[in-house]
């Protein structure tokens, strides 16, 4: 099976001031990132954070990963999208089960009302477990990976092709977040972001068990923009590598994190 060419993409947590908004999605189409990113949160919209990067470029791709379903449902991204004169064509979006009891079902009859609410958006579905994995690579536009090892990101991979080709189609592109700091402080940021994550709730708590990584170890901190580099480079499973920046929320320092990470 040949394989496109690896993209990078950039992403930051929704709510990020809107006077860092423009100027950084600007520099990020100027480095050549196929798309930025924003996730969802309780606090705050990813569509709202996709809006003003829209304000500052014209063509790179706007993705948001990934809305909780159990908390807002197809019919409210829509109305989302419409209010915020967000054009199609440009969007990937991301969803996931949240805290539903039974992600899998719930996911697999949620397709068809995002098909319907959403005509002609692509959507990726987030993915850790194995069934969720197959589900993405059968139903969905895309699968989205978080807090994976490469290694584990090549496993997981495997699961979404072989989900797609028992529904008799090809493999849909694979995304996934990489966590990434640059600088001095690298390992702090990028244990501070771990450690809240590996306890937030069962499903990260039981996703990192299987990892069985060190705290801390989980992303890429890097000295430097070489290393940040290399490290991002073992991440070979992913279609998408989305360059998590973890930088102060200043234009100033996510400028420079993007410009570290940004593809060759």
């Amino acid at each position: 099976m040949t394989r496109p060419v690896q993209q990078r993409a950039f992403g930051v947590a929704a709510g990020l001031p809107e006077e860092v908004c423009g100027p950084l999605a600007s520099a990020c189409e100027e480095a050549g990132y196929s798309s930025i990113w924003a996730n969802d949160h309780p606090y705050a919209k990813g569509l709202e954070t996709l809006a003003e990067f829209a304000k500052g470029t014209s063509g790179i791709e706007l993705g948001v990963a990934v809305i909780a379903l159990d908390r807002q449902g197809p019919e409210v991204i829509a109305v989302d999208i419409e209010r915020l004169g967000l054009d199609p064509s440009r969007l990937l979006i991301g969803v996931g089960a949240g805290f539903s009891r039974k992600p899998l079902t719930f996911m697999t009859e949620q397709i068809g009302v995002l098909r319907e609410k959403l005509p002609g958006i692509r959507v990726v579905m987030a993915a850790m477990g194995p069934k969720m994995c197959g589900l993405a690579g059968a139903e969905y536009d895309g699968a989205f990976f978080n807090w994976m090892t490469p290694d584990f990101a090549a496993d997981a991979r495997a699961k979404v092709e072989t989900g797609a080709t028992e529904a008799g189609h090809g493999a849909p592109p694979v995304f996934g977040y990489v966590r990434t700091a640059v600088g001095p402080d690298a390992a702090d940021r990028l244990a501070k972001e771990e450690s809240f994550y590996r306890d937030l709730h069962d499903g990260y708590r039981n996703h990192f068990a299987r990892l069985g990584k060190p705290e801390g170890t989980v992303g890429v901190a890097a000295s430097d923009s070489a290393d940040a580099q290399r490290k991002l480079a073992a991440y070979d499973a992913l279609d998408v590598i989305v360059v998590r920046g973890l930088a102060s929320a200043r234009i100033e320092p996510m400028v420079e994190l993007a410009r570290a990470a940004a593809p060759a």
